[in-house]
């Protein structure tokens, strides 16, 4: 992965507020995750807190395995926006995207986009983890909106 700037990747295509939960939250993941340890350890902190300890543990765990991957077999650097930035860069889209599918259940179209990331034989490794992260965020973001509802009934 490479320092936020510019970069074919990093071209904005799109805005985070245009993206479902799943994919805004994948892609703020992302830019932490790059920023370095600080950002991390807060990241860690946030993640349990909002799925509790196992689950936020078991997605970090899928970040880091599909950061590593993408790093390891990338075809280039994977370009990103800074942190605080509404665009979304059109490698964060793909990052996104894959894991959006991954979620879905619509493996085969994780299976591409994973293809254009990465190595081919490659590929497929980022299927699992990013299915992994999809379905975490998922959940992450279904108790958010059931949380002021429950909040409400109280």
């Amino acid at each position: 992965m490479t320092a936020p700037g510019r970069g074919r990747g990093s071209v904005p295509i799109g805005h985070l507020h245009a993206l479902d939960a799943v994919e805004a939250d994948a892609i703020h993941l992302l830019r932490r995750w790059c920023a370095g340890v600080e950002h991390q350890a807060d990241m860690t902190r946030d993640l349990e807190q909002a799925m509790g300890a196992a689950a936020g543990r078991a997605a970090l765990a899928a970040l880091e395995t599909l950061c590593d991957l993408c790093i390891r077999y990338a075809r280039r650097p994977l370009m990103r926006r800074p942190i605080g930035c509404g665009c979304v860069g059109a490698d964060e889209s793909c990052f996104a995207a894959l894991i959006g599918c991954a979620a879905e259940g619509a493996r085969d179209d994780a299976l591409m986009i994973a293809v254009a990331m990465v190595r081919p034989d490659a590929a497929p490794l980022l299927i699992g983890p990013a299915e992994d992260l999809g379905l975490a965020l998922k959940q992450a973001a279904v108790r958010r909106r059931a949380a002021p509802l429950s909040h409400a009934l109280h």
